[in-house]
Order: structure tokens, then sequence, then C-alpha cells
């Protein structure tokens, strides 16, 4: 069977053809590292992970690229603030982000290019564009002629002229016409620049991904993807500054997922619902972060609130305690004779109807019902009077298999040692003794999730295992 995508650009589900068989070339827009990420970021990182991991499980072998913008005037605003370089900046938040989506069980791109460290084809790439008569300068800036391209929003499925009836020109404006679009920003004082030949200057967002797509994956590739909010301009600008230089259909599959709401509220820092998932994966079990993240399919938008996480926590928890008890009974079950090929037909089955709802467009909502399903039809298994090692290895063994394609493994975490326990709570001590009372906190919980207990007494405190 093949796998099915939805296509932003052609808006229905389309069978995947890859440009070469068995290979998956996937651009994935990343963050601007000027701070932490917050959740809405959390969401693309895990939904396209999964994705990668899906077609990986198929057998495909995935070429997987997600950039850092690490330099824009988000950065350069910060850097000011902060009295530090921008590259410091941008390495102190690369480093947070690789953290706390790895917390969420994202695993690490093949590639991930840096703005600042592919300046020389970024520059390369605009000067081609300006040699065909796609952009042009003016006052030390380069404009992309959006009326040049004449597929200029079949992305977003808007026309030009409904583009045009709502833009005009500033006064002191350079471009030619209001649709262009910068592609380098003339030097202004006091910020980082790098050399060109149209002055001295830094980039414009949308050129970055057209020029390391280039570089990393070449002319086209198979998917791009990232957050709705990127559909226009940001995408829409992309394909017309690729397509027009290199001649080529850009991406063939374009995939974006759906916005995050707080309590049923667009999530924003004036209405105090900012939610920063370098602070969440604190609070609560990354796993059971991710497991909600993909509760709900991938383009839907969805609902975030403290009560809908304790929802899911209790439904991956009904996972965990089937595979638990699968384990358990393992240890005490006896080989029988009898004929189990009824029950392996039916575990065969549920990776069987897995497959099916992840081919349609990485259906992860209905891929988790089919975890249920299975759970329930373990649960009923370990409910008979005599049960067979064969079949609760095939029990563990998908639920295994199928969690780890969603980046939620049930495999147990190794357990701590008690020297390292007692590092930590040593740790713990000295950051209370410091009023550090955040970092304290986060011990103890952390503790507590590798199910270790404390207790404060007067004469210090306890440990044991939960």
């Amino acid at each position: 069977m093949a796998i099915n995508i939805y296509n932003t650009l052609t808006r229905k589900k389309e069978p995947f053809q890859p440009l070469e068989e068995g290979k998956v070339k996937m651009y994935v827009c990343g963050p601007t590292v000027y701070n932490y990420i917050h959740i809405g970021n959390a969401r693309p990182a895990i939904v396209f992970d999964t994705v990668r991991r899906y077609f990986e499980y198929r057998g495909y072998d995935v070429h997987y690229v997600l950039n850092f913008t690490d330099v824009d005037d988000k950065l350069i605003k910060a850097a000011n603030e902060m009295g530090e370089g921008v590259t410091d900046i941008a390495d102190r938040f690369i480093t947070a982000y690789k953290e706390d989506v790895g917390a969420l069980g994202v695993k690490e791109a093949v590639d991930h290019p840096r703005v600042t460290e592919n300046m020389d084809e970024i520059i390369s790439f605009i000067q081609g564009l300006i040699d065909k008569g796609f952009a042009y300068e003016a006052g030390g800036d380069v404009y992309f002629r959006t009326r040049s391209f004449d597929q200029y929003g079949k992305l977003s499925h808007q026309s030009i002229d409904e583009l045009r009836s709502g833009s005009r020109i500033e006064v002191g404006d350079k471009k030619e016409d209001p649709l262009d679009f910068t592609l380098w920003k003339d030097a202004k004082a006091g910020e980082i620049t790098w050399d060109s030949p149209w002055g001295s200057g830094r980039p414009g967002w949308h050129i970055e991904c057209s020029a390391m797509a280039k570089k990393y994956l070449g002319e086209t590739i198979d998917i791009h993807a990232g957050g709705q909010d990127l559909t226009f301009p940001h995408h829409e600008n992309e394909i017309a500054q690729s397509e027009a230089h290199n001649g080529e259909s850009f991406a063939r599959y374009w995939m974006h997922n759906g916005y995050i709401n707080i309590d049923n509220e667009k999530m924003s820092k004036s209405l105090g619902n900012f939610i920063l998932a370098h602070d969440l994966v604190k609070k609560h079990d990354p796993q059971v972060i991710r497991f909600f993240m993909l509760s709900v399919q991938y383009r839907h938008p969805i609902n975030f609130s403290d009560e809908l996480l304790k929802g899911a926590k209790s439904s991956f928890d009904r996972i965990k305690n089937a595979y638990e008890n699968i384990q358990h009974r393992k240890n005490s079950t006896m080989s029988l004779e009898e004929d189990q090929s009824e029950w392996l037909d039916k575990v065969a089955g549920f990776k069987e109807q897995f497959i099916k709802e992840m081919d349609d467009d990485f259906n992860t909502a209905n891929a988790i019902s089919v975890l249920f399903d299975l759970t329930k039809a373990a649960n009923l298994y370990l409910q008979e009077d005599q049960t067979h090692e064969k079949v609760l290895t095939a029990f563990e063994e998908l639920l295994e298999e199928l969690t780890g394609v969603l980046g939620i493994p049930l495999q147990a975490q190794e357990e701590l040692l008690d020297e390292e326990v007692d590092a930590l709570i040593e740790e713990r001590k000295q950051a209370r003794k410091n009023r550090d009372f955040a970092r304290a906190d986060e011990i103890r919980d952390e503790l507590k999730d590798r199910n270790i207990i404390l207790e404060d007494t007067s004469q210090g405190t306890r440990w044991k295992r939960g």
C-alpha cells in the first residue's frame, strides 16, 4: 500500500511517489533561535519527526533537514537587549532547542544548516536571480520581482490581483511593486553584516530556506513541511524564488500542521497564555506531551490545557499498564501446546490496521485508537486462565514496535544507581541552601518521575524507591 499525503499545493491527498526509489528528501522549516521555543513550535517538531519515523519504519532512507535561522531582526534585538553577540545567543538557544525537543523524543536531523554558515550560497542564489531578471538591487537592498513569476500564489491559492489589492508602497519604499519582497537588506548601524556585491548587509528571511534546501537536498525535493502559518508568505515566496532560480519544481509535496490554542484561545504573550516547551517538559512527562500532540491528526488545530494533558496521561498509562502486565505475566506463564494461531492472527491484524491508518496522511489519532484496541485485546487475553508465552511476546513486541514508530517507547528507563540518587539529593540540598527553589523542585520531580520518593526530615532527606 502507498502512503498518502495531503498536499497543500493541490489541496488533496496524493500517493507518495519519491524522486528516488526508497529515499525521501525532506526539508522542515526550523525555529528562529532568539529564545526558548513555545509549544506551537514543538508541535511541528513532533509531527514531522513522526512522519520521518514512519517513513523509516516503512523502509525509506530519509534525508531530514531542519534549519536554524540564526540571524534576523529578533535575534539582533535580543543581542542588543542582552549585551551579547548574535552568534552567542543563537548558540545558546540552538542547544536549548535540541535539549527540549530531544526530551520530547525528536531525533536529530541529518543536517541542521544555519544561515550564518551558508552565506556564500545565499549570496550566490540572490545573484542568480538578479542575473535572470527575477530580482533587482535598489539602494543596497535586493528585491524579488513577484510579478515576474507567473505562478505566484499557487500554494496559498490566491491570485496576484487579490494580493495586490491589499498592498501598497510606503513612503520611502524602494520597491518597484508593493508585492516585491526582500532578498537582501542593506546594513544598518550596529547590526551584524556580511559583504556582498550590493554592499554590506544580511539576507531576508525567505531566501535562506531556498538556498539551503538546494545545497543539502538538491533543486527538487520530495517534501517541504512546516507550520500552517508559514504557508503565506514564507513558503509561497520560497516557491517563487526557488523555481525562478532553478527552473525546476521546488517541492512535490507540501505539508502543514495546524495551530495550537490554549484553553480554546489563541496563544499570545498579551493574553498571558504563552507556554514555553522548556518549562512544559519540566512540569510534565515529555512522553505524555508527545502522546497528547499526536492524539489529534496533524492538519487539525489542537487545544491545549492542563486538564486535557491529564487525560492524555491517563490514556497513555492504560497502554503502559497493559504492557507491564504482559511482561509480568510472561515471567510466570507456562508454554502451552494448544494452537495459538487465532490470537497470533488477531495481534497481526492490529499491525495491519495501524499501518492502514498511518498510510492515510499519517493519521496518528486513528493510529493511537488502534493502540487502545490492541491494549484492550491484551487485557482480555490476560484474563484467560491459561496464557501462552508466544502470544504474550507477540503483544509485547507489537506494543513496543508501534509506540516506537510514534516516538513514545514503552521500555522502562534505566534505573538510577544509589550513588546517582545521593548526588542528586546533595545537589538539591545545595540548591535549597542557595534559595534556588526552582532547581530543588526540578530535582524532586525528576526523582519522582524515576520512582524515587523523597522524605525531608529533621535528620535530613531520606529516599526510597516507589
